[in-house]
C-alpha cells in the first residue's frame, strides 16, 4: 500500500510518518536519510509518562551497513572430539571460559555481602592441591564390608526334607557307587573326578551368586588335574598343581577385561581348589597304584564311604527322634547334640561290619569309626559355615532330597585324609 493511501496519514497524533525505501517520495540515498533524521531529531524525545499516548509509529530506516560489528563473530560449530577443537582453535579462544570474576563483576540481581573473616585453617583446606599424574582405574570390589557378625541374617537350609525322596535318591547313589567299585579302579577314578568337579562347580556357583568373581574354568580344570596327578604321581603332585593354580590365576586376572578384586576372585578360586580339589584328591590317593599296588585301596575307600554315610544317616534319624539341644545354633540350627552322639554310635556299629572286609582289621575299623564320628560332622559344619557366609541355602540341587553333590560329600572330604593317614601312617598294611 502506498503511504499516500494510508488512512493514518491524516491522523493528528501521527507525528512521524513511516519512511520506506520503496516510497517514491523518499530517496534511498544515505544523505537524504541523514538529513531527514536530523530534521526530526528534536521530535524524537519520548513524551513524559504522565502525558496521553500518542500512538506514533517508530521510524524505520533501511539501508546497508558497511561495517557490521557481528560479521566477525563465527557461526556456531559442534565440537565433540579433540579434532574439532583443533580445527576451530583460530576462531575460538578457550581461555575465555577460564576467566575469574573480578570484584566489580557483580550481578545486578544479587546484593553484595560483606566479606567474611577466613581463618588460616580454612585457607589451608581450600588451597589447591596438586593432582596426581594419572588416576588408577576403579577396581570392581565385591567383598562385603566387615561388620560385627558375619553370619547375621544369612539364609538357613530348610528344616524339612522329604525323607522318602531322600531315601530313594540315596539308594540310587548307592547302586551307582557299588557298580563302580565292582568295575575296578579306573571306573572308580572316573567317578571320583566327576564327583569332585561337580562339587567344585556348585561351590564356585555359590561364590558367584554372592558377587565374587572366581576363575571357574581354571578351578574346575585344576580339580580334575589334581585328581589325575595324584592317582599317577602321588600326593606330592598337589604341590605342583597348587603352584600352577596360583601362577595361572595371576595371569587370568591380570588379563581380565576389567580390574577385579583379587581377594574375591583368586581367593575364591584357590579356596574351592583346596577345599574340594586337594581334600578330594585323597580319594584318588587311596586307590592309586603307588599306595595300593594290590588294589586294597578300593576296600579302604569303600569303607570310608560306608562309615561316612552311616554317620550322616544315624545323626539325621536319631536327631529327629531324640534331638533337643542344638549343636551349633549359629551355623546349623537343625543339628543336635543327640544326633551327633547317635551318629557316632551308628558309625561304630558299622565299623564292626566294615572290619569283616579284607584288608580291614577290627582295630583299624574302630579307629576309623572314631575318626569319622569326629571329622565328618566338622566337614558338615564347615560347609554350613560357607553357605551362611555366602547367604545361600544350598550350593546345589542336583540330588532330589539331598541338595547338591557338595552337600553329600562335605563330611567325606574331611574323612578321606583321616582314613588315608590311618591306613598308611598309623596302621600301614
Amino acid at each position: 500500500m502506498r503511504s499516500d493511501e494510508d488512512p493514518r496519514e491524516d491522523e493528528p497524533t501521527a507525528r512521524h510518518p513511516v519512511v520506506s525505501p520503496t516510497d517514491p517520495r523518499v530517496s534511498v540515498s544515505g544523505a537524504e536519510i541523514a538529513s531527514e533524521m536530523a530534521d526530526t531529531a528534536a521530535d524524537t524525545t519520548l513524551p513524559h509518562w504522565t502525558e496521553a499516548p500518542t500512538g506514533q509509529v517508530p521510524i524505520v530506516v533501511a539501508g546497508e551497513v558497511s561495517d557490521d560489528p557481528w560479521a566477525a563473530v563465527p557461526a556456531p560449530a559442534w565440537r565433540e572430539g579433540e579434532a574439532d577443537w583443533v580445527a576451530h582453535e583460530e576462531q575460538f579462544d578457550a581461555s575465555m571460559l577460564a576467566g575469574v570474576a573480578r570484584e566489580d563483576d557483580t550481578r545486578p540481581w544479587e546484593f553484595a555481602e560483606a566479606p567474611e573473616e577466613v581463618s588460616e585453617e580454612q585457607i589451608l583446606d581450600e588451597a589447591p592441591r596438586p593432582e596426581p599424574e594419572s588416576e588408577p582405574a576403579p577396581v570392581a570390589r565385591t567383598r562385603r564390608a566387615p561388620h560385627g557378625d558375619l553370619l547375621a541374617g544369612r539364609a538357613a537350609r530348610p528344616p524339612a526334607r522329604s525323607v522318602s525322596l531322600a531315601t530313594a535318591t540315596g539308594l540310587g547313589m548307592a547302586v551307582v557307587v557299588v557298580a563302580a567299585f565292582l568295575a575296578g579302579p579306573l571306573v572308580v577314578m572316573a567317578l571320583i573326578v566327576v564327583a569332585m568337579v561337580g562339587s567344585a562347580g556348585e561351590a564356585l556357583a555359590g561364590f558367584r551368586r554372592a558377587g565374587a568373581h572366581p576363575a571357574t574354568i581354571l578351578a574346575l580344570v585344576a580339580v580334575a588335574v589334581v585328581d589325575v596327578a595324584v592317582y599317577n604321581k602321588g600326593l606330592p603332585a598337589t604341590a605342583a598343581v597348587t603352584v600352577l593354580v596360583l601362577v595361572f590365576g595371576f595371569v587370568w586376572y591380570a588379563s581380565a577385561y576389567r580390574l577385579l578384586d583379587v581377594l574375591d576372585g583368586l581367593g575364591a578360586t584357590v579356596f574351592v581348589f583346596a577345599w574340594v580339589g586337594v581334600l578330594g584328591a585323597y580319594a584318588a590317593a587311596l586307590i592309586a597304584p603307588r599306595y595300593s599296588p594290590d588294589r586294597h585301596g578300593l576296600a579302604f575307600l569303600f569303607g570310608a564311604i560306608v562309615l561316612t554315610v552311616a554317620n550322616d544317616t544315624g545323626a539325621l534319624f536319631i536327631g529327629r527322634w531324640l534331638g533337643r539341644r542344638p549343636l551349633s545354633k549359629a551355623l546349623s540350627p537343625n543339628k543336635t547334640i543327640e544326633g551327633l552322639l547317635g551318629g557316632a554310635v551308628v558309625t561304630l556299629i558299622l565299623a564292626l561290619v566294615v572290619s569283616r572286609m579284607h584288608p580291614w582289621t577290627t582295630s583299624l575299623a574302630l579307629e576309623a569309626g572314631v575318626a569319622v564320628a569326629i571329622v565328618s560332622p566338622l566337614g558338615d559344619l564347615f560347609e554350613s559355615m560357607v553357605k551362611r557366609t555366602l547367604g545361600v541355602k544350598d550350593l546345589g540341587r542336583i540330588l532330589p532330597g539331598h541338595g547338591g553333590l557338595i552337600d553329600r560329600i562335605d563330611g567325606l572330604l574331611f574323612v578321606l585324609p583321616a582314613v588315608f593317614y590311618l591306613v598308611h601312617a598309623v596302621h600301614p598294611v
